[in-house]
């Protein structure tokens, strides 16, 4: 089975220059951990870093930095470590092991974004083949209802419980 088979093609992504509010935002209205950076590049989209969550909290908000007037290019992680579409499931599961990365931008062969693979991808992958896949479905539907869509994009917070 090939990356280009297995990738989720709805890439989350975001311009250097933009917030990490922003950033994150993404993240809490997507359900994911990451955002691709990308630039423009004639018309198409080469990645050039990847913002986590982790990047958010240890970067930005350990640090006492403003995530409104940060930009995503100050935190993300410098040298984006991508994958061919073509190449297989284990080259990928090798370049994260080797890397040290969850996710990899899943590039053509100009190097235009195409897709990105995650280890929950490979995870899931691996449950369904022995039937593992019904636990990790419910940790989405875990994390869906316990941060629901607000109305209006309006962030939500403890405080509102009380």
């Amino acid at each position: 089975m090939t990356i280009a088979t297995l990738c989720t093609r709805d890439v989350v992504h975001i311009e250097s220059l933009e917030s990490v509010a922003e950033a994150a935002r993404l993240m809490r209205e997507h359900h994911v951990g990451s955002v691709v950076i990308v630039e423009h590049d004639q018309s198409r989209m080469r990645p050039v870093g990847m913002i986590t969550d982790r990047d958010i909290a240890v970067g930005v908000v350990a640090l006492g930095l403003d995530p409104e007037r940060t930009p995503v290019v100050r935190v993300m992680g410098t040298g984006v470590v991508s994958i061919g579409g073509d190449e297989g499931v284990e080259r990928a599961l090798s370049r994260m092991r080797s890397e040290g990365v969850r996710r990899l931008p899943v590039v053509d062969a100009d190097g235009a974004l195409v897709g990105i693979v995650s280890a929950d991808d490979l995870i899931e992958l691996f449950a369904e083949e022995t039937g593992f896949g019904r636990v990790l479905a419910r940790g989405l539907v875990r994390e869906r209802a316990l941060r629901p869509e607000r109305p209006h994009g309006l962030p939500g917070s403890v405080a509102e419980k009380y």
